[in-house]
């Protein structure tokens, strides 16, 4: 099911084993052949990458390509490439080509990347499923009953799926760690900071993060090492240098501090992931590492810290579509239209017409109806709600003194440790609609990757087996100090398959 590696792709290309043309076409018909079923792309570039393939085997044979010469990558719906439809999984913005290209995507094509399309996600990267796409349901590779996780399921789905290297996802609240444990792949979520935001549509800005899926934990390392940086375009981006990740590849562990929380341990975990997970920590112990029991008081907050914070920031940044200057417009003469004869009805029945919209104000709220989903207009509504006169002091004030509180947390728990251990998700992927109608259990899926968000520290997820009962992936999570991805990926090395 899997495509080659990073690495050896790069030896076959500079051995001329094989040619960046042939190996796009190999994706492309993959994709041509899977992704009818799974829907991990919502559209192909196959032209453009053809194009682009031939022109970096030319570098090759001149010795001037870069370091992503042939690597194939998936582009999710989020982050903007200049003349690219980007939708954010939407139908506010179905329509909406992007007149500047992201960071992340120059620094890609700047070492000779060739994106080959763009993968789907839940709207405005809201959902652990990628169900709530307005384009389409995306599937799981292993088990296309079930889902892939969310919000950038249809970036995990297409690497797990072989229809690229690789592919960027953002991770607001484990949308890059979830998915890839769900779908059997490797999948970081750097320092905040860590990776520009330029040109993420945004969904909480205090929370995104660009960063990789992969096959293994050196490519994610490789891709680090070339989106990481201060960005003149992103005041929060650090100017923390920027480490060689890959060089942590296969470094030994021994005397390694690793933290074992008992919170995430506890009920609401499936007995088999507790012991896959058990079973790789166990491989790092044999390896040297010492195990450090810890506890961290504050993880109960953090599913309702996050869920008011995040929708707060929701609800301001997506107050700017409003189908005027860009976005989904209802149809104007049929609001109008409407409007006129709702305002005659009140007339007729000799009641007050100034309690009707102003036309301006009925093609906003009519242009939002019909542009967000479900899930997008709760948690708009929600946020809306907690920054509510009367309302903010008693729920987004109180929630931002909590997320200081996980975050001192975490910096006592670093002292007595170097990385933290955890499952990924509690469960293995769950069948398709089997939480749609309960948003509760839906947001409980992200239970031990929110709080690395609510913190801001990086985060990997890296495959720990496959479940005895269904034969789903399992992933099992580690987290860092800021800007302590080395150890991430020294960590996650050693207990890759």
């Amino acid at each position: 099911m899997q495509s080659s590696s990073i690495r050896t792709t790069r030896e076959q290309l500079s051995k001329g084993e094989s040619s960046v043309v042939q190996t796009v076409q190999n994706f492309l018909s993959v994709i041509e052949s899977k992704n009818e079923e799974i829907f991990a792309f919502t559209s192909v570039s196959a032209e453009p990458a053809l194009k682009r393939a031939a022109e970096i085997d030319k570098k090759i044979k001149d010795g001037t390509a870069g370091r992503l010469a042939g690597v194939v990558i998936g582009m999710k719906e989020a982050i903007v490439e200049q003349g690219q439809i980007a939708t954010a999984g939407s139908k506010m913005l179905e329509h909406f080509e992007s007149v500047y290209g992201s960071t992340a995507v120059k620094k890609l094509l700047a070492e000779d990347a060739i994106i080959i399309g763009r993968v789907n996600m839940d709207e405005f990267a809201m959902g652990s499923s990628t169900e709530n796409s307005a384009f389409g349901v995306t599937r799981n590779p292993h088990n296309t009953d079930c889902v892939p996780g969310g919000s950038s399921g249809g970036s995990a789905a297409a690497v797990a799926a072989g229809m690229c290297h690789a592919a960027l996802g953002s991770d607001t609240g484990g949308s890059i760690r979830q998915p890839a444990s769900l779908c059997g792949v490797v999948g970081l979520r750097p320092t905040y900071g860590r990776v520009s935001r330029h040109g993420l549509i945004a969904y909480a800005s205090s929370f995104d993060s660009i960063g990789p899926l992969t096959l293994n934990v050196e490519d994610a390392a490789l891709l680090l090492e070339i989106l990481a940086g201060q960005d003149p375009m992103d005041g929060t981006s650090s100017s923390q240098p920027v480490d060689s990740y890959t060089d942590a590849i296969g470094k030994s562990v021994e005397g390694l501090r690793i933290g074992l929380p008992e919170e995430y341990f506890n009920e609401g975990l499936d007995k088999n992931v507790h012991k896959l997970v058990m079973d790789r920590i166990g491989v790092l112990e044999k390896a040297g590492a010492i195990i450090v029991p810890l506890k961290l008081p504050l993880t109960r907050y953090a599913i309702a810290t996050y869920y008011i914070l995040a929708t707060a920031e929701a609800s301001s940044n997506l107050a700017r579509y409003d189908g005027i200057r860009y976005g989904h417009r209802a149809d104007q003469k049929k609001v109008m239209a409407e409007l006129a004869a709702e305002k005659k009805k009140i007339q007729d029945a000799g009641g007050d017409v100034s309690v009707v919209d102003s036309p301006l104000i009925r093609l906003y709220k009519q242009s939002r109806t019909e542009g967000f989903g479900t899930e997008v207009k709760r948690r708009i509504m929600l946020g809306t709600y907690v920054l509510s006169s009367g309302y903010y002091d008693a729920y987004y004030a109180k929630a931002q003194k909590i997320r200081r509180l996980i975050q001192d947390d975490f910096k006592n728990a670093f002292t007595q440790c170097d990385v933290i251990v955890s499952p990924t998700s509690p469960t293995t992927a769950f069948k398709i609609g089997e939480k749609t109608d309960d948003p509760l259990q839906m947001y409980l899926s992200d239970i031990y990757t929110i709080s690395a968000n609510l913190a801001g520290i990086p985060a990997i997820s890296v495959p720990a087996g496959s479940h005895p009962d269904d034969g789903l992936p399992v992933g099992i999570q580690f987290m860092a100090p800021h800007f302590a991805e080395t150890e991430l990926f020294r960590v996650a090395s050693a207990v890759e398959f």
